[in-house]
């Protein structure tokens, strides 16, 4: 029997907010040294904005184990077939787009299951653990 507590809804919810904001403030960051920059088009601080929104959750999740809305709320992303184990980049790419392309639907699946998997994590072969 495993006492592994899985991720409920309101800390993955409250998980995702966070990293908004983070996303937020770096695209806010980023934006301020690149308008330091003379003659910057409008257009790469867009484009930077999106490498930030698209690289965080990937990256974060795949080479430290979670978000930072992830740790602050005591939560890692790991493989379902073993949690000791984080899920490698690809499949951390692949579970933040479909993350992305089903929005909030992927999430009413959490509280339907015994390990709280949301439909990304279905199909990515993720779980969300409790540290």
């Amino acid at each position: 029997m495993t006492d592994t507590k899985y991720g409920s809804l309101i800390k993955r919810v409250k998980a995702i907010l966070i990293d908004m904001l983070i996303i937020v403030g770096l695209g806010v960051a980023a934006s301020t040294l690149i308008s330091g920059i003379d003659s910057v088009p409008n257009y790469v601080k867009a484009i930077v904005f999106i490498l930030i929104f698209i690289l965080y959750d990937p990256l974060c999740t795949s080479f430290l184990g979670g978000t930072i809305g992830h740790f602050i709320m005591g939560l890692r992303v790991r493989r379902n077939s073993d949690e000791s184990q984080k899920i490698y980049l690809h499949i951390a790419i692949l579970r933040f787009l479909i993350k992305v392309f089903l929005g909030s639907i992927s999430l009413l699946t959490v509280p339907g299951n015994s390990k709280n998997r949301a439909i990304h994590d279905s199909i990515a072969g993720s779980v969300v653990i409790e540290v």
